[in-house]
């Protein structure tokens, strides 16, 4: 028998978010996301958006062991925004049994009737900087610290539990040149010389706190018009600030500003940590933190994270400058190719960039909607 519990302690937010490591504890593709990190987002005292969020968190039990986990998120700001009534499920992982996989759902469905929201869509997160989609391709490919991993059987047990696509995401990998493509640098320096723009140097990792939060209208505004986007503050993104700069090297960050200095359009980049998280099975201590140092200072692999461009200096170059100075130094580094984060499939705009280069889609990931108010799965 399946039982379900509410949770809200530390000590079982613990549990929760140690259950994914021993799920997958034999699968080479998984990349746990860090239990400290996971244990901050979650806490409404840490994160931000509990501002304008609220959320539940679930585990499921079978014989005293846990069998699954599921959380919901209200995200009051979205809703509001969009003028919808969603619920948002996410961090839902369970072993291949067709009744936790329901047991859980059905919490959720049962806050959403509660709350008398109309959908159930997800995995989303509280916000864009959070973990989404759920992969429904690449299942034989490296994840990124960014993204979530899960199994192939996971599809099923969507579909049984009647969930359809709402949007999915695109990933793809980028095989840098041995040689920079004369079509890029030519646009690239063309837009510097023609319009003047320049990129901002720094002198250490600290100096780009300012940065951020002087880029943090561009961001918000770039990417307003996006599936599931909510406006970030301040705190939001300096936290998010305060864990790339932890893993960043300084080549890897693009600032592009116009004649006036006004910062135009920036390139978040870092190297991919993926097999240091691994190594320490979610912990820092004491080899995920050792593995991590590793990989900054040995990755082949760069792992893009945002790019971002005021709207009114688009199609003006400037993202030809970012792809071109984060590529160029990432070629001196002997990294050998870049990963992109989940792109939506029909943002063609992004990611028709990449045809400069040797690319694959390699990875896919899906976003589940749900009536509220069809039948229970159990």
């Amino acid at each position: 028998m399946v039982t379900i519990k509410e949770i809200n302690t530390r000590r079982d937010k613990r549990k929760f978010f140690e259950f994914p490591v021993r799920l997958y504890k034999n699968n080479p593709w998984f990349v746990p996301t860090l239990i400290s990190e996971e244990m901050r987002d979650f806490n409404p005292l840490k994160n931000a958006a509990f501002e304008y969020a609220s959320c539940k968190m679930f585990l499921a039990y079978r014989d005293g062991e846990i069998v699954g986990r599921i959380a919901a998120i209200l995200n009051n700001a979205y809703n509001y925004k969009m003028n919808v009534r969603q619920l948002r499920f996410t961090r839902f992982d369970f072993i291949d049994d067709y009744q936790v996989s329901a047991a859980l759902f059905e919490k959720i469905r049962e806050w959403a009737l509660f709350l008398d929201m109309k959908e159930i869509v997800g995995p989303l997160g509280f916000s864009d900087m959070d973990k989404m989609g759920m992969l429904i391709e690449g299942f034989e490919e490296m994840d990124m610290y960014i993204t979530i991993y899960n199994y192939p059987y996971y599809i099923d047990h969507m579909e049984k539990l009647g969930l359809k696509k709402k949007v999915d995401w695109l990933e793809y990998q980028v095989k840098l040149p041995s040689r920079m493509d004369p079509v890029l640098e030519r646009l690239a320096l063309g837009a510097m010389e023609r319009y003047g723009y320049t990129i901002r140097k720094f002198n250490k990792v600290k100096d780009l706190k300012p940065a951020f939060r002087e880029a943090l209208p561009l961001m918000n505004e770039a990417f307003s018009e996006l599936f599931g986007v909510v406006r970030i503050s301040e705190k939001q993104l300096m936290d998010f600030a305060n864990l790339l700069m932890s893993i960043c090297k300084l080549d890897y960050i693009t600032v592009v500003q116009n004649k006036t200095g006004q910062i135009i359009g920036y390139g978040l980049m870092a190297p991919s940590i993926s097999r240091g998280v691994r190594l320490g099975k979610g912990r820092l201590f004491p080899l995920g933190l050792l593995g991590i140092m590793r990989d900054i200072r040995k990755s082949r692999v760069l792992d893009m994270y945002h790019i971002g461009v005021w709207p009114t200096y688009q199609n003006r170059g400037v993202n030809a400058i970012i792809i071109y100075n984060s590529i160029i130094n990432a070629m001196k580094s002997g990294v050998e190719y870049a990963e992109t984060g989940p792109e939506l499939e029909d943002n063609i705009k992004i990611q028709s960039q990449w045809k400069l280069f040797e690319h694959r889609q390699h990875r896919r990931r899906r976003c589940y909607t749900a009536n509220v108010q069809s039948d229970s799965p159990l």
